[in-house]
């Protein structure tokens, strides 16, 4: 039995790495859209992390005529009704850093009293006809009032988890793996592993 192709619909390297340990064992190839030519770039269009996620994956499936994925994820604070949300990556401008970001978020909870916040990840696999599978992880925190720890990225520093009195920025990537929204969303992805090959085969 030949494999099955995936898409994932980034650039990014370590991302693709990510899913192909995900992956590792089963009759699926991983590819990146680095390797191919004249993807455009795909919009980040939607009001939540699981539309966003579903028609980016929609839409590489589509022009590559293979399944894709995708994912999407941010921060959501309670007290910021529900911002940074889906501009998580961009909270301080289209071409802010992770500093600039999260000194946006500490000058936005300033005077705050909840401090509760949502890591969320949602992940879309999409077939060309456009049927979608989504996946989708949560993890419950509290934003602190200072930067704390050096590993990690995003909001990762100012990301406190209670379970483990740590940030996410002061735990190591297999600790995070294990409770992050990321880590769940990919869980439930691995869990339903074989419905999902089998659903891909049907395409």
């Amino acid at each position: 039995m030949s494999k099955i192709v995936l898409v994932l619909a980034t650039h990014n390297k370590g991302k693709k790495r990510e899913y192909e340990l995900l992956f590792k064992g089963y009759l699926i190839e991983v590819k990146g859209l680095c390797e191919f030519k004249g993807i455009p770039k795909f919009e980040e269009e939607g009001r939540t992390f699981e539309e966003i996620a579903t028609k980016k994956a929609q839409s590489a499936s589509r022009i590559l005529g293979v399944p894709a994925l995708a994912d999407d994820s941010g921060l959501v604070v309670e007290a910021l009704n529900g911002a940074p949300g889906i501009f998580s990556a961009r909270y301080a401008g289209e071409h802010a850093d992770d500093y600039q970001n999260n000194l946006k978020l500490l000058e936005e909870m300033r005077w705050k009293e909840n401090r509760n916040a949502t890591f969320v990840c949602s992940i879309a696999i999409a077939r060309p006809a456009g049927q979608v599978l989504n996946y989708t992880g949560r993890c419950l925190g509290i934003i602190l009032n200072e930067l704390r720890g050096a590993t990690g990225f995003g909001y990762d520093p100012l990301f406190y988890y209670p379970p483990l009195y740590r940030t996410f920025a002061q735990l190591s990537v297999e600790e995070k793996n294990r409770v992050s929204h990321r880590g769940e969303a990919m869980r439930r992805l691995k869990n339903d592993i074989k419905r999902i090959l089998i659903w891909l085969e049907e395409r």
